[in-house]
């Protein structure tokens, strides 16, 4: 079954961490870009990271250096680290893959998409 697959989400207090995890299945993503997205309440979803081979690392969303991608050595479980949250991060985090492609900011280019996780800031 191909699927992607979100992990790490929570709730956690302004100014803690978090470690989303985004696992394939199924299918293999070395030629593939993996981005996170996120989409708060009440708004537009929005594109934060994306790391693919042809196109490396890349970072749509001004975070000032809170939030890092990355990629284990199998290539299949990408991850967004991400420090000093705020409020304002609150929303359903969503990870997905274009299959064969670089990296991009548009949603509408991702071929398949994880469930979800969701991250609660508050106090």
């Amino acid at each position: 079954q191909v699927q992607l697959v979100e992990s790490g989400g929570g709730l956690v207090q302004p100014g803690g961490s978090l470690r989303l995890s985004c696992t394939a299945s199924g299918f293999t993503v070395e030629r593939d870009a993996i981005a996170w997205f996120r989409q708060a309440p009440g708004k537009e979803r929005e594109a934060i990271s994306c790391i693919g081979t042809t196109t490396g690392t890349m970072y749509f969303l001004i975070t000032g250096g809170r939030f890092t991608i990355s990629a284990d050595n199998n290539g299949n479980t990408v991850h967004l680290q991400m420090s000093a949250l705020e409020p304002d991060d609150t929303g359903y985090y969503y990870c997905a893959a274009r299959q064969g492609r670089g990296c991009t900011s548009s949603q509408w280019s991702y071929d398949r998409w994880g469930q979800g996780t969701q991250v609660t800031v508050s106090s």
